[in-house]
């Protein structure tokens, strides 16, 4: 199941740029070209297609390894690739069923969700996954003077849960439940981007937020680096049993100090990542585009570091996520089942 996460230490559409490794592109939002191809073909020949990739905010993973994937297919295949910024998972996942993205960047517990029509979804979503990526990690930082030791301490504090219908946003009002407040009432919730959200912390106008992203995460290095008085980690694993209640794909993790310059390593919760499509996506496609991705992690990783935990084993991973069945084959091939 996906819940069996494997630690590892690594922590409106706008233009995409992607300097590292030469991969450059620029990005155009919303849907393009449907791509085409058999959604039944068997075999990993792509076929000719224009398609969109929806990422995260323009400070995250997502948007970063979003570009450098869009690039590589563009120069390896038929395939012409682009990126965009988005909100993130919600977000992704609600335009990829509407048909405005292709293949979208999410994390696996609003997947999950949507895959079981649970949480924010009322009914399964015709969604399958790509492949199972890198994990994301819940990164919670508060101000050293704000007072707060632990989530239920955010009451009455101003708080960041992310922007509107990002999986940030499904963790922060988790994590907060699990505490016993409501995030509505309970704190003064500001729905902000993590560069505004970060900005607000320095300036004090905010005294705590949550971020959901991979190691490291240029702003937080920002922030801990140019101010590293203002800010500390909280350790939310207390609240790891009941997030599990939630949705089992949440799983104990650490942020490595060396990642922000820290003292000491910082007990978090990690949830993995999912690359996913519609359902009715090329096979042919899907399994090229798979094949490619995982081939090519080296090459990846120069762009972030993230790609480095590209696995075609743990990839194959995403229950309660449909593995498309090209995908399938392409990372059963990788994997040498």
């Amino acid at each position: 199941m996906i819940a069996s996460i494997r630690n590892r230490k690594r922590g409106l559409a706008v233009p995409v740029a992607v300097t590292a490794i030469a991969l450059v592109l620029s990005s155009c939002g919303g849907r393009q070209d449907r791509s085409t191809g058999d959604a039944t073909a068997e075999g990993c020949e792509p076929t000719s297609a224009q398609l969109t990739i929806a990422t995260g905010n323009s400070t995250g993973v997502y948007y970063v390894l979003g570009g450098g994937i869009a690039s590589l297919i563009s120069s390896e295949t038929p395939i012409r690739a682009t990126a965009a910024e988005t909100g993130a998972s919600l977000q992704n996942i609600q335009q990829v069923v509407d048909g405005s993205y292709d293949i979208a960047f999410s994390l696996a517990d609003t997947a999950a969700d949507a895959a079981t029509g649970t949480g924010s979804f009322t009914e399964k979503q015709p969604i399958q996954a790509l492949g199972r990526i890198y994990s994301n990690y819940t990164q919670v930082v508060v101000r050293a003077d704000s007072g707060i030791n632990s989530i239920a301490d955010m009451r009455g504090k101003v708080i960041s849960t992310g922007s509107p219908k990002s999986g940030t946003e499904v963790i922060a009002n988790r994590l907060l439940e699990a505490a016993g407040l409501n995030p509505a009432d309970d704190i003064q919730a500001q729905r902000l981007d993590l560069a505004k959200t970060v900005d607000g912390l320095k300036d004090g106008s905010i005294q705590g937020f949550f971020w959901s992203g991979g190691l490291p995460t240029p702003n937080l290095t920002d922030l801990f680096t140019s101010q590293p008085d203002v800010a500390r980690f909280l350790d939310i694993t207390p609240l790891l049993p009941r997030m599990q209640e939630i949705n089992p794909v949440y799983a104990q993790g650490s942020i490595p100090a060396g990642t922000y310059r820290l003292g000491a390593d910082v007990p978090t919760i990690v949830v993995p990542n999912v690359l996913v499509v519609k359902d009715d996506f090329p096979a042919n496609n899907a399994c090229a585009i798979t094949k490619l991705v995982w081939e090519n992690k080296d090459r990846l990783a120069q762009v972030h570091p993230s790609a480095g935990d590209l696995d075609p084993v743990i990839a194959q991973d995403t229950d309660p996520i449909p593995l498309a069945p090209g995908a399938q084959e392409a990372l059963s091939g990788l994997a040498g089942d």
